[in-house]
């Protein structure tokens, strides 16, 4: 009976070794396998990388053919003599031949998609002055944004002087205003800028400018929201306001037309900040603009802003309200955001460009640039 008891355990013994033997194979096999998925998964990225890398010169040259693609069919739109304004149903807007001077000529090959080389572009143009200059707004401006988005009367002082003394050259506090001293308490701590606005953001670093000020009602959470929050004490403009509007809606740092609008653009809300313009009033004048151009002034977009012809394509407006409509707005626009989607060969990058029209025919490029 011995010998069988030591030939057993032999066998167990062989058994267990065999089981842990499997184990580790197992194991190896394992991690064999995580490696090499991690291998071929950064493989992938250098190999798309790679791919990337060797696209990137035609990449920034299909985004430079966009913004020079944009210039033509500015130029064209702009020395039309058949549609004399700038409006939202015209191929600069629709990226589609459409409208009295798309029947023929240049204009009738514009196309929002534009194949080149290897790749192709998407553009899309966006006018400026459909919104009111930041930089040039004044109290009574400011007063009716804020009137618009349902601010309360007794919290409009501290937020409208806070940002005219960000944007004025001096230090010198206006009432309820803010100046560098305040902003040098906050952490990290900065100072007021004291010039022009150079992007509609820096409002955000403004006391008293919440998010719901900035991004309308229908804001929720943005990038900016810790930092500004700071910025924000308590006192200013908590409420929530109850139009969708906010000031990243009504207002942009950059326009041609100082403290004008164009008619033929500018939203309702943008129109409400007109002097005496309801949202009837506002949304009367959106509606009178829509419509083909059948050469004859009365349909379509506006041609002038003679306060009689104005009164005559929307009657609701008594001729006094259509003279302060004819102050404040004009039919063409000058300066123009250009977004143009270059893509080659699986990759793609969005380049953006600033244009600003100088006469007609004119169109310079004012600044270019791209994100990685």
């Amino acid at each position: 009976m011995k010998p069988r008891r030591v030939r057993k355990d032999r066998l167990s013994r062989k058994g267990s070794r065999a089981g842990i033997a499997l184990v580790i194979v197992m194991i190896s096999i394992f991690v064999l396998t995580v490696l090499a998925a991690g291998f071929a998964f950064s493989m992938k990225v250098e190999t798309q990388l790679a791919v990337h890398a060797n696209n990137e010169t035609e990449l920034q040259w299909l985004g430079r053919s966009g913004v020079q693609y944009a210039r033509w069919v500015l130029s064209l739109q702009g020395s039309c003599p058949m549609e004399p304004y700038d409006a939202l149903s015209q191929p600069w807007a629709t990226g589609l031949p459409s409208g009295l001077c798309a029947t023929n000529g240049g204009l009738a090959e514009v196309r929002s998609e534009v194949h080149l080389g290897h790749g192709y572009f998407t553009w899309k143009i966006t006018d400026l002055e459909r919104k009111w200059n930041i930089n040039t707004a004044n109290e009574f401006l400011l007063q009716q944004a804020l009137l618009l988005m349902g601010v309360d009367p007794s919290e409009m002082t501290p937020v409208i002087n806070s940002i005219l003394d960000w944007i004025d050259p001096d230090d010198n506090q206006r009432i309820q205003g803010t100046e560098s001293e305040y902003y040098q308490s906050l952490e990290p701590p900065y100072e007021a800028k004291n010039g022009p606005i150079d992007d509609l953001s820096e409002l955000l670093l403004i006391r008293g400018v919440t998010q719901d000020l900035y991004w309308g009602g229908a804001s929720t959470n943005h990038s900016m929201a810790v930092f500004q929050a700071r910025a924000n004490r308590p006192g200013f403009a908590n409420q929530r306001p109850i139009s969708s509007a906010g000031l990243a809606d009504l207002f942009t740092p950059i326009s041609g037309l100082g403290t004008k609008v164009n008619i033929n653009t500018a939203s309702a809300d943008v129109l409400q900040l007109i002097p005496g313009i309801d949202a009837r009033a506002a949304e009367a004048i959106v509606g009178a603009r829509a419509g083909e151009d059948d050469g004859s002034g009365l349909t379509g977009p506006f041609r002038s802003i003679d306060a009689n012809y104005i009164f005559t394509r929307v009657p609701i407006l008594p001729l006094p309200l259509a003279r302060q409509v004819s102050q404040f707005t004009d039919v063409r626009s000058r300066s123009f955001d250009v977004e143009v989607t270059a893509h080659v060969a699986g990759s793609e990058r969005t380049f953006h460009a600033l244009l600003f029209r100088v006469s007609p025919r004119d169109v310079q490029t004012l600044n270019f640039y791209w994100r990685y």
